[in-house]
């Protein structure tokens, strides 16, 4: 367990998303992406691995298959931007978009079952893609889980 100052050095004290392509989303999904920010704010486990200490200011971008995460450090110097492939990630974020819809649908439609059931699909996908994430990151930065599950959704909204 970290001590209260020490986690404050390991977390994210404000996070940018860049989204160069200004695209008109659906509600849902803005607001899927402002509660992962909120949660993310409120509470996040997020290290570099040089032992830069934060907290940090992080902005996440998509260029073409590739994730950038642009770190400033408290007194907003730049610090690192880490550039990594989503190549992995890209079967799952289909996968993902398509049960999310289908769990909008039964939503709309009512049937309780279904929407269990692709519930249950959609946080397993989730999951996956949480700790996908982490291993594409291993060895660059270190993140508890619920900060990868935000993150990957907010990666997720960035490549729609």
């Amino acid at each position: 367990m970290l001590q209260k100052n020490e986690q404050a050095y390991c977390s994210i004290l404000k996070i940018e998303i860049e989204d160069n392509a200004r695209k008109k989303r659906l509600p849902m999904i803005e607001q899927e992406r402002a509660q992962a920010v909120k949660d993310l704010l409120r509470d996040n486990y997020f290290k570099p691995l040089q032992n830069i200490y934060g907290p940090y200011y992080v902005r996440l971008a998509v260029e073409g298959p590739r994730l950038c995460i642009s770190m400033r450090g408290e007194s907003r110097t730049e610090l690192e931007t880490i550039h990594v492939s989503l190549v992995k990630l890209r079967r799952l974020m289909k996968d993902y978009f398509l049960v999310c819809e289908s769990f909008t649908q039964a939503c709309w439609i009512g049937d309780k079952t279904k929407i269990e059931t692709l519930d249950m699909a959609r946080r397993g996908l989730h999951n996956e893609g949480a700790e996908d994430l982490r291993r594409i990151l291993a060895g660059k930065i270190e993140m508890d889980e619920e900060t990868a599950r935000r993150i990957f959704t907010l990666v997720c909204v960035l490549h729609i």
